[in-house]
């Protein structure tokens, strides 16, 4: 396993990280979820990542069990908070109560004192950035969360909570948790060089787009019985993307690895990410995007898959 710095921070996080969105606490059994996260601490992913409201809070209380076998001194727990929690005008949000409120939750359901990573799960219109940030700063001095953080924002959502941290002289967001695979790029033309110009650190999530860069869906629209997107439709999982998949099938052939292997190498590639979150049902599914670690793209093969991809995002301006 390799390690990468957290933006700015001293912070070495995995290059590979386990995520339980869609999975645990949902379609992934106890006994296998906690074989996982076993399985992956093992082959040295140290990031565990999560969210208050995947499966309702079910994810947080099945990673806290799977965790309990682990050295706390040596993983980084992160999750979330945003989305609705519990009924009513107060179970949601990044005003200062709901943000109190979610992380106790999560502390609670998790079994830990403190959780390293607190993210914020989308930007929320109805509240100032001030008083989200100064409601992180006010936990992380607690000693409840270590490092605050955000997922789903903008580089201009971005620029607006760093100015917003640098007025009032607290915390500001240590990273950025956004999606990022072959098949949704966009982050690409402002999101990862403004983090990169500023020290933020970028742990992305799906991507293999769902599973999707596996190779293992041959039909656009849902997948058939017993995959994870047999229930829910993914805007990913189009004709022409699996032809794009088609044509990067011999570029991994020829490298030697797993088409899933590509694409996390491929994301790996920039100097902004920290960590590929990936998601396992299986044990043996970390051995394989572990291996990912150690695959360097020429730029011969990076041009080549560019060729294959044909959906390069053109800025705007």
């Amino acid at each position: 396993m390799n390690y990468r710095v957290l933006g700015r921070t001293g912070l070495r996080i995995s290059e590979i990280g386990l995520g339980s969105w869609l999975t645990y606490g949902k379609s992934v059994a106890e006994e296998a979820a906690v074989a996982c996260v076993q399985a992956a601490f093992d082959a040295g992913v140290n990031f565990f990542d999560t969210a208050d409201v995947y499966a309702a809070g079910q994810a947080e209380l099945l990673l806290g069990k799977a965790i309990r076998a682990l050295p706390r001194n040596q993983i980084v727990v992160g999750t979330k908070c945003y989305f609705r929690m519990w009924p009513g005008p107060l179970g949601f949000g990044l005003n200062r109560k709901h943000i109190f409120e979610s992380v106790e939750g999560s502390l609670r359901r998790l079994g830990v004192d403190y959780v390293d990573l607190l993210q914020t799960h989308y930007p929320d219109k109805d509240t100032p950035a001030e008083e989200t940030l100064r409601a992180m700063d006010d936990l992380r001095r607690q000693g409840k969360i270590l490092y605050a953080a955000c997922s789903n924002y903008y580089a201009h959502e971005l620029a607006e909570a760093m100015l917003a941290a640098q007025r009032l002289g607290v915390t500001r967001f240590d990273s950025l948790q956004p999606e990022y695979s072959m098949l949704f790029r966009h982050v690409e033309t402002h999101d990862l060089p403004f983090c990169g110009r500023h020290g933020i650190g970028v742990v992305c999530y799906s991507p293999l787009a769902e599973g999707i860069l596996t190779g293992k869906y041959k039909s656009a629209g849902k997948g058939p019985a017993g995959t994870r997107l047999a229930e829910r439709k993914s805007p990913h999982l189009t004709r022409e993307n699996l032809a794009r998949i088609r044509r990067l099938e011999p570029i991994a052939k020829a490298r030697g690895c797993t088409l899933g292997q590509l694409a996390l190498a491929w994301v790996l590639r920039r100097p902004e990410v920290t960590c590929a979150i990936t998601g396992a049902s299986r044990p043996e599914q970390i051995a394989q995007n572990v291996a990912a670690c150690e695959i360097k793209l020429t730029d011969a093969e990076l041009e080549q898959i560019e060729k294959a991809l044909g959906n390069k995002p053109v800025k705007p301006w």
